[in-house]
């Protein structure tokens, strides 16, 4: 039985990812922040047979005593500080998350006598301000957010420690994904959210910012399938993982709302304080590298994704939650 650590086991990506590797027979292992499990509550979906670690990633020592203990085969690093408003108001605090916890997992990983395959959540936040559409994985990385520098820097550390000390280190570039388990901290779950509350008269409207904006959003349990892929390849590699379409925010709002039976311009109220000053250009992936070595490729298509994702949030309990600055 393979074993595999899997970091941010508790968020979206790491819940799917989890769940993945055990239809496969693996030992699945996961590590949570110290502070965090003292006031932890396990998600539902995560099974009470993972056993959750308390480890600071920063700090070296702690990371390598847990390495030393699991011996994993495959570390799947997930965890990151992921909002782009948090990385302009705390940047230090976003490149520790980001960048120190990737170096300690990576010094962790080389100093075994047998060390793991690595599989690194980098994001298409690195691309920024993209001369050129679609990108792939020789795009320039130009960031226009902290969030975006820090995980750029993440990602060439990974790639220098596949190059000069020979890890098999692997860069998931990560367009937008989504699923039922996304919080409204992403725009995608903050419109499904509130069309459910409206529709249950739990909210009476919807503040977002600019809905021509566009993204490249996928579903989480496909990018799952392509994190493993990537670590079962021959060698290590850097992938772009995409659907390679286009889709506006707008078009999230119509299909949510469409979902519940509702008119969404009775309800959604543009709020020009929610606009970022920093948007990036439009990232849409090619994805061609993933499909080509690891015959991957997305399966559940965008309005299937949003409807589903609407549904889940008609069975929750959930207040709506205050008009914030929610990430693309």
């Amino acid at each position: 039985m393979h074993c595999a650590l899997i970091t941010g086991i508790t968020g979206q990506d790491g819940g799917y990812l989890a769940e993945f590797l055990e239809s496969r027979g693996y030992e699945v292992h996961g590590a949570v922040r110290p502070a965090a499990l003292s006031a932890f509550r396990r998600p539902s979906h995560l099974s009470h047979r993972i056993p959750l670690h308390p480890v600071d990633l920063r700090e070296g020592l702690a990371v390598r005593q847990l390495l030393d203990r699991l011996r994993p085969r495959e570390v799947y690093h997930l965890a990151a500080q992921t909002h782009i408003p948090t990385s302009f108001e705390d940047p230090g605090a976003t490149v520790e998350a980001n960048v120190m916890t990737t170096l300690r997992l990576l010094e962790g990983c080389q100093r075994l006598a047998s060390p793991p395959r690595f599989f690194h959540a980098s994001t298409s936040q690195i691309f920024g301000r993209s001369s050129y559409s679609p990108q792939d994985e020789q795009t320039p990385v130009r960031p226009v957010n902290p969030y975006g520098a820090s995980k750029a820097m993440a990602t060439d550390l990974v790639r220098i420690w596949r190059e000069f000390h020979g890890l098999f280190a692997v860069n998931g570039i990560l367009f937008n994904h989504e699923s039922p388990r996304r919080t409204p901290d992403f725009v995608t779950g903050k419109i499904c959210r509130a069309a459910a509350a409206i529709k249950q008269g739990r909210a009476q409207e919807l503040l977002l910012g600019d809905t021509k904006a566009q993204r490249d959003w996928g579903d989480a349990r496909d990018f799952v399938d392509g994190f493993w892929r990537s670590l079962q390849y021959g060698t290590p590699n850097d992938y772009v993982f995409s659907t390679g379409e286009l889709h506006s925010v707008q078009e999230v709002v119509d299909l949510a709302f469409a979902t519940v039976g509702l008119d969404p311009s009775a309800y959604v109220r543009i709020d020009p304080s929610l606009v970022r000053k920093s948007e990036p250009s439009p990232v849409m992936g090619n994805s061609a590298k993933a499909r080509a070595l690891l015959d991957w490729k997305p399966r559940i298509s965008f309005a299937n994704l949003i409807r589903e994702m609407t549904e889940a949030a008609l069975s929750l309990d959930l207040d709506l939650p205050a008009a914030t600055g929610s990430t693309v």
